[in-house]
């Protein structure tokens, strides 16, 4: 079992969204802009499309460069940084979780609201969520059994997707 430093994690990803939160990320009629409004951000034409193109996304991990590359596929003449510090922003807010897995490259994905544990590709970079009851009561189990108070976790698993497995050269794809 590969547990993650939480001091490597943002200290806002382990709090559980408030219900503005919850009700931005569940609104699609109206749009990112009143969402962006309810949660204190002006709705810039970067936070716009950055939160859309996470939204609209097959794969749920995505890292910086790659929504600069597709905001750049859109003609969207934005910087690198400006991506950067839009992801910062929709995370201090608590509509993005930020996830540091090994390779020192952050992924975001949305909040919402429930957890999960990740399985990693070391050969792709593929990552698929999973949740096991039975791993959370026993991680529940060591920290009692530690003394500890258990506040938050992370849990990532690391090996060969099957696809990689298999020799696969399209590999890659998330799940």
């Amino acid at each position: 079992m590969v547990t993650r430093d939480a001091s490597r994690e943002s200290p806002r990803a382990a709090k559980a969204p408030d219900e503005a939160i919850v009700e931005a990320i569940d609104h699609e009629a109206g749009g990112a802009e009143p969402e962006l409004r309810n949660l204190g951000l002006k709705a810039t034409l970067p936070r716009i499309r950055v939160l859309e193109l996470i939204r609209q996304s097959p794969g749920r991990h995505q890292s910086a460069e790659d929504i600069f590359r597709r905001l750049r596929e859109q003609h969207l003449e934005v910087g690198l940084a400006t991506v950067y510090r839009v992801l910062s922003q929709l995370e201090s807010v608590g509509l993005l979780l930020r996830h540091d897995f090994d390779g020192g490259r952050a992924v975001y994905e949305l909040n919402e609201g429930s957890h999960h544990d990740h399985l990693i590709c070391v050969g792709c970079g593929r990552v698929d969520e999973f949740s096991n009851e039975k791993i959370e009561a026993l991680q529940r189990e060591v920290a009692r059994a530690h003394g500890y108070e258990l506040i938050d976790h992370r849990l990532a698993l690391y090996g060969q997707c099957p696809a990689c497995q298999a020799g696969d050269s399209g590999a890659g794809s998330e799940g």
